[in-house]
């Protein structure tokens, strides 16, 4: 039964990545001893947003095409090629910039949204063009991840966007994230 679950839960990492970052930036919210304001609300769920998304989400994007490219490339429905690792050593970068920006300025997390964002756009329109030229309807290609490869950039730019506003009124982007 677990094993099933964790089947699941691994092919829709991007989903589990997104649900996991909610989670603890929830349980922050609610172990913060004082009283909570809208900055601290939003700079919790960007990081987490980044900490799982982006950092965890592309390290394990790293693993599976480098480590797992023949399982990887059956699931996406592709044959398998070199271009697998080299998907794997880009993710890789993106991890490493989500672990740096976690907890770091506007600028910082500006650019671990944006080159994934890129990315993940550009394999959605990929994803779209395999769908009407190939019919390929495999999971890993037609499945939840061409959803959140369209969402989840969205869904971290509008984070961004309102972690900017709530933290610079005044529009200074130098400032640290809201105290912990």
């Amino acid at each position: 039964m677990i094993e099933k679950y964790l089947t699941l839960a691994l092919s829709n990492f991007t989903i589990t990545t997104f649900i996991l970052g909610l989670l603890f930036a929830f349980i922050a919210i609610i172990m913060k001893p004082k009283s909570i304001n809208h900055a601290f609300v939003i700079e919790k769920i960007l990081a987490f947003f980044i900490l799982f998304n982006i950092a965890v989400g592309y390290l394990y994007n790293f693993v599976v095409h480098v480590f797992y490219g023949d399982y990887v490339a059956h699931f996406i429905g592709w044959a398998q090629s070199p271009f697998q690792a080299e998907v794997g050593f880009a993710s890789l970068g993106f991890a490493l910039v989500g672990f740096y920006a976690w907890r770091r300025s506007f600028e910082a997390r500006f650019c671990a949204i944006l080159g994934p964002a890129m990315f993940l756009w550009g394999a959605a329109c990929g994803h779209i063009y395999q769908i009407i030229s190939q019919h390929n309807l495999a999971p890993g290609n037609a499945g939840s991840i061409l959803y959140t490869d369209i969402l989840l950039p969205a869904i971290g730019f509008i984070l961004l966007i309102w972690w900017h506003k709530a933290n610079h009124p005044k529009g200074n982007m130098n400032v640290k994230p809201a105290e912990s």
